[in-house]
């Protein structure tokens, strides 16, 4: 019994630690981390992992919190001379981070107005885990923020609006023959203003791919629909969840979210002959701060609301012009809407049109579509 009870009592610690090393490796397999130096480095669990390379050479301090929102908080941080954003995901939440990590690294997902992915990271050990994603940082910061604190004039508007588009049509595409593999069509599912960043220039890009949907030839998207996104900024069909499951459908849902945050741009833009009010988000007025799921199928599927624009808008040949591209974007029928890529022709138009934009200014905006590094598409106007 002596020889026997201190083999047979480490041949079960043996087996018991096998078991929970296999337990916690299948429940989070290894993810490949790519960075902007072409540094690699396999994430396991449990335990402490060393940081990926690019942070190993230059480390990583968290200056201070910047967001929270529904699935963690991003934080500022510095990475020797630069800064960069640290978005930090509880291991509650570890679907979203897989989700975004995939999409960001993803073939052709690298443009100028889609935020650019630095790396991601495992941090901490056994429940005390947490996921990161680390991005470039922009100091304004959202578009709903920026707004908050500043109007913008006409031609800023434009720019925002042009570059914003520009993201979101080149998101949509299907681009197959590009360097790195083959571009997919990618409908985002929670575009709203908050989900939008400002570069130093006020060129936008599009952030947090959490809820985004990739479509693949061959395979079905029969288990990603439903009511997802921000409840304001939900289509009148993803409110009443009655979505066709194909992709165009997909992507006008993004249309209609569109046509809100372009509206958001006209209410402070400084370039109407009328009074600036206070910044409030889309059907504010209609349903307050924190709407309920009823509240939205009240206003937008049994009312069909829609919020106000303005008459004063009417009076700039821009904002009128601005006004037909909205509602077109939120129409009540999906098949109806405008798609991104006509958007940002039409944003191009209306600057051309208005009487107050300069004719230099008009051929830097003009300069700046037809430099977009993808295949030109026909018109859609």
């Amino acid at each position: 019994m002596y020889s026997l009870v201190p083999i047979m009592g480490i041949t079960a610690i043996v087996l018991f630690s096998f078991w929970m090393y296999r337990h916690h490796k299948l429940a989070y397999p290894p993810v490949l981390v790519p960075t902007q130096h072409a540094f690699h480095i396999m994430i396991e669990d449990p335990g402490p992992m060393p940081p990926s390379p690019i942070l190993g050479q230059k480390p990583l301090q968290l200056l201070e919190i910047k967001a929270r929102g529904r699935f963690g908080c991003v934080w500022k941080a510095q990475l020797l001379n630069e800064h960069v954003a640290v978005k930090i995901f509880p291991i509650q939440d570890k679907q979203s981070w897989q989700n975004e990590y995939e999409i960001y690294t993803l073939s052709g997902m690298r443009h100028e107005n889609l935020l650019h992915f630095l790396g991601a990271e495992k941090r901490g050990t056994n429940m005390d885990i947490e996921l990161w994603l680390i991005t470039a940082y922009h100091e304004k910061g959202s578009l709903t923020d920026y707004l908050k604190a500043n109007v913008v004039s006409w031609n800023q508007l434009c720019h925002i609006a042009q570059t914003l588009a520009c993201g979101l049509a080149y998101l949509h595409e299907d681009i197959p023959g590009l360097k790195d593999g083959h571009k997919l069509a990618i409908a985002h599912r929670d575009i709203k203003s908050k989900n939008i960043l400002l570069k130093s220039n006020l060129s936008a890009c599009l952030a947090d791919f959490g809820l985004a949907l990739r479509f693949e030839s061959g395979k079905s998207v029969s288990d990603a629909h439903g009511q997802v996104g921000t409840r304001r900024y939900m289509a009148p069909e993803v409110l009443e969840g009655a979505i066709n499951i194909q992709r165009d459908a997909f992507l006008r849902i993004d249309m209609y979210a569109l046509g809100l945050v372009l509206w958001e741009l006209a209410s402070r833009c400084k370039a109407a002959d009328g009074p600036l009010d206070e910044y409030m988000l889309p059907f504010e007025e209609e349903v307050g701060q924190h709407p309920s799921l009823e509240d939205m199928q009240d206003v937008v599927v049994h009312k069909k609301l829609r919020p106000t624009l303005r008459e004063c808008w009417q009076k700039h040949a821009g904002l009128a012009m601005l006004c037909e591209t909205i509602e077109e974007c939120w129409d009540h029928e999906g098949e109806a809407r405008l798609s991104a890529g006509c958007v940002e022709e039409r944003v191009v138009q209306m600057q051309r049109q208005a009487s107050v934009t300069a004719p230099e200014e008009i051929v830097t905006v003009v300069t700046m579509v037809t430099n977009v590094d993808y295949p030109p598409k026909e018109s859609s106007l």
